[in-house]
Order: structure tokens, then C-alpha cells, then sequence
């Protein structure tokens, strides 16, 4: 009997955390796409006209949110439309019904209290849900806003390396469940995906990335078998 693959979506029950290893690490790929674009140079942000600038590079943006660091808290565009203008925030929106739809207060409370690096998470993962190529954050006047960019200049790297890199660091410095956020990145990225007791490996193309486990989930290897070198 064919066994169905399960897709990767959100769930009922599913908290923050989860939906973070769910869809995280391709946020962060996408992350590492745009650092190849841009590489040092500061973004411009055009809230007027809704764009993002690098040197030549112009983006059209969504405004996800902003961060204050006086008040230690995020604030999402969706509710502050009276700042941003209805176009700008159509990104938050759609965020918010899915905070609604499942429950997941990061997603629906217009205001939480937390650090800047978990501004990332909240961006890292709207941006890899909702499908844009990367984010960015920019300094305006004592706040750091959050934009959701599309853009074909950025360009995927689809090779093994970037691949195992970007879980071993994904896994490095967010908590996430690793096991899930293994077999997620794999799939949403369209690779093969196969599980075992203690191990599971992604295909990528003849190449092979085999992870190891504990009982528990967490990581105990993480070995790269490149056919085409």
C-alpha cells in the first residue's frame, strides 16, 4: 500500500514554536538568498510609494510589523492600518486570520511583548508561510520596520551545501523541534523526503543530507553524500 505524503501546513493545536520549525528554516534560506543579493548594502525604505532600495535593486515591500525597542514589543501592521495605508498591510492581514483561524497568539494579538531577535522568528516565518522571497528590517525613527519583499533578482541557491548549512544553523540558534524542522524544510524546498526510527534523509537530486536522531528528536548528526562531485 502507497504511503501518502503528509504536506506541510498549520495546524489545529499548533503553537508558535511548531509553526516556527515548520516553516522557519525556509524562511531563513530565503534570508540567505537576499544576503547574496545585498550583501551589506542598507536598505531605503518608500513607504509612500511602497518600495525597498539597495543601491539600484528596487523591491515592492508588504509591511509585516514594526519593533520598538523603548517598549520591548512588536506591533503588526494589520493593526495599524492609519499608519501604513490599506495596500502596505494586506501581508499582516493574512497572518492574522491564521493566528485567528488556529489559535496562535503571535499571529493574532496586535501587540506582544518580547526581544528583537524573536522579531526575526515572526518575520523568518510570515515571509516562508505567505510564499515572499525574503524580509528585511529597517531603522525609521527610533522603530525597526519589518517588509515582506519579492523580487526575481533574488535567486535560490538550490545547492546541497546551502542546504545542509542552512539546517545546521537553523537548528544552531532557534528553539525549534529539529525533527520537524527537518522534514519540513525538505519538503516545502520539493526534495525527496524519507524517515526512519533514528535517522531521515532528504534527496536532493542524486545527493543525499542524513540527519540523526534521539528518542527525544534532537540532533546527533548530520552527514552530506554529494553524488555529482
Amino acid at each position: 500500500m502507497k504511503v501518502i505524503e503528509k504536506e506541510i501546513t498549520i495546524e489545529e493545536g499548533d503553537s508558535f514554536k511548531m509553526v516556527l520549525s515548520k516553516y522557519g528554516a525556509l524562511g531563513f534560506d530565503k534570508q540567505e538568498n537576499l544576503s547574496d543579493l545585498i550583501g551589506d548594502t542598507k536598505g531605503e525604505l518608500d513607504l509612500e510609494k511602497g518600495f525597498i532600495t539597495f543601491g539600484d535593486i528596487r523591491m515592492p515591500v508588504q509591511i509585516l510589523g514594526f519593533y520598538s525597542d523603548e517598549l520591548n514589543q512588536w506591533s503588526w501592521a494589520w493593526d495599524n492600518e492609519d499608519i501604513f495605508g490599506k495596500n502596505l498591510i494586506q501581508a499582516s492581514i493574512k497572518i492574522k486570520a491564521v493566528g485567528d483561524e488556529f489559535g496562535i497568539t503571535e499571529f493574532a494579538a496586535p501587540i506582544i511583548q518580547l526581544n528583537y531577535d524573536a522579531c526575526h522568528s515572526i518575520a523568518m516565518t510570515a515571509t516562508a508561510f505567505l510564499n515572499y522571497d525574503a524580509y528585511y528590517a529597517v531603522s525609521e525613527d527610533g522603530l525597526d520596520i519589518f517588509v515582506a519583499v519579492e523580487s526575481d533578482d533574488i535567486k535560490e541557491d538550490n545547492s546541497l551545501l546551502r542546504f545542509r548549512n542552512t539546517f545546521y544553523k537553523f537548528q544552531k540558534n532557534f528553539r525549534i523541534y529539529p525533527k520537524i524542522a527537518f522534514e519540513a524544510y525538505t519538503k516545502l524546498k520539493g526534495y525527496g523526503f524519507k524517515p526512519h526510527d533514528d535517522f531521515a534523509v532528504a534527496k536532493i537530486g542524486e545527493s543525499r543530507i542524513i540527519v540523526g536522531f534521539t528518542e527525544r528528536g534532537n540532533i546527533t548528526r548530520i552527514l552530506m553524500y554529494d553524488e555529482e562531485e
